[in-house]
Order: C-alpha cells, then sequence, then structure tokens
C-alpha cells in the first residue's frame, strides 16, 4: 500500500509528522497518509527499478484506490494523491512493445482489478514464453 507509512502505537508517531494525516488503525499500528510528492518520489523509485527490467511487463494502475482505506468514503481517499502516483508513473516508466501501463477503473480489493491482474499476467507470461 503505497499511500501510507506505518508507525506503531499513535504515541510512537515522530512530533514531525504530528500534523499528517494519520489513522489509527489500532493500539499497535498508526497510518500517515503519504502525500502527493512522497508519491511522486517512489514512482521514480519504481520506475528505475522496473525500467532495468528485462522481458514484457505490465504495470497496472487501481484508479479507485491503492489500499483499502484509499477509496471513496475512507480514511485516507486522495483522488489528487493517487494522480500524482498514476501520472509519474506513466511519466518515466519506458514502455515498448511488451512493456505496458494502464489504469483499471477499479480499486486495488476489487474484483475487477483481480481480474484485469490474472488478465495481464497471462498475457506477459505467454509473451515470456514466446
Amino acid at each position: 500500500a503505497l499511500d501510507m507509512v506505518n508507525f506503531g502505537g499513535h504515541e510512537t508517531v515522530p512530533k514531525a509528522f504530528a500534523e499528517r494525516k494519520l489513522h489509527v488503525h489500532n493500539a499497535q499500528v498508526t497510518l500517515m497518509r503519504t502525500t502527493s510528492e512522497e508519491l511522486r518520489e517512489i514512482a521514480r523509485f519504481i520506475t528505475r527499478k522496473l525500467n532495468g527490467a528485462r522481458g514484457p511487463l505490465t504495470i497496472l494502475l487501481p484508479e479507485k484506490g491503492v489500499s483499502l482505506i484509499d477509496k471513496e468514503g475512507m480514511p485516507f481517499d486522495d483522488p489528487e494523491a493517487r494522480e500524482a502516483l498514476f501520472s509519474e508513473l506513466e511519466a518515466t516508466f519506458e514502455t515498448t512493445e511488451n512493456r505496458s501501463i494502464r489504469r483499471v477503473d477499479a480499486d486495488i480489493n476489487d474484483p475487477a482489478f483481480s481480474d484485469a491482474v490474472v488478465q495481464a499476467f497471462l498475457k506477459v507470461h505467454a509473451a515470456a514464453n514466446s
């Protein structure tokens, strides 16, 4: 889940992050929402790694949420932050005939996203074995 940073109990969150959007999941876990800028940086890190990979590759982006709590009506719902992540991934990922990136109109836990993952895997697997 790229939308959050995990800490222990609320008392373990550094003071520097006190003003950030926090979600107390339980007594042992407090989550902090990542910002748009942090997500752009994470996207660049990911694409630096993936751009060095050989072979077929597909990245799927769940437009309606990257975690259970990053979807409409949930504590970390932030379409602007998701867009920052997705736009940076799209801008920095090197696509080719066998390397693609696409958005899926679902959240990461939606069966429609799971179906898209299976279909993408089958296509990548076939390309890798041809």
